[in-house]
C-alpha cells in the first residue's frame, strides 16, 4: 500500500502564512504528478496546485502569487507554502500523487487523510 501523511495545517491570521507537507511511504517505483487540493464546507473539492516529476507546476486563479508548490523526489514529499493567507483559504487541504508502484503497475492515484486550515482572525 502506499500511504501519505500531511502535516502542517492549522489555524493562521488573514495575511499570514503556513507551510503543508505531504510525504508518501511504501512500495513506491515512480511518482508523477504531486497535488494539493482543498474542499470547504458545502463546496466541492477544488485543485489548489499540482507539480511533476520534472518540477512543472500549475496553480489555481485564487492562489497564483500566494502559494507555492515544491517537492523533494528523494524524500517523495511535496510541500505548499502558503503565504498571503485570506479568509477564503480556510478549507481542509488533501495532498495527491500519482504513484506507479512497480515497473509492471499502472498510475493510481492516492489520497492523503486531509489537513485543516482556518484563516481568521
Amino acid at each position: 500500500q502506499v500511504q501519505l501523511v500531511e502535516s502542517g495545517g492549522g489555524l493562521a491570521q488573514p495575511g499570514g502564512s503556513l507551510r503543508l507537507s505531504c510525504a508518501a511511504s511504501g512500495i513506491i517505483f515512480k511518482i508523477n504528478v504531486m497535488g494539493w487540493y482543498r474542499q470547504a464546507p458545502g463546496k466541492q473539492r477544488e485543485l489548489v496546485a499540482r507539480i511533476t516529476s520534472a518540477s512543472s507546476t500549475n496553480y489555481a486563479d485564487s492562489v497564483k502569487g500566494r502559494f507555492t508548490i515544491s517537492r523533494d523526489n528523494a524524500k517523495n514529499t511535496v510541500y505548499l507554502e502558503m503565504n498571503s493567507l485570506k479568509p477564503e483559504d480556510t478549507a481542509v487541504y488533501y495532498c495527491n500523487a500519482d504513484v506507479k508502484r512497480t515497473t509492471v503497475t499502472a498510475l493510481r492515484a492516492y489520497w492523503g487523510q486531509g489537513t485543516q486550515v482556518t484563516v481568521s482572525s
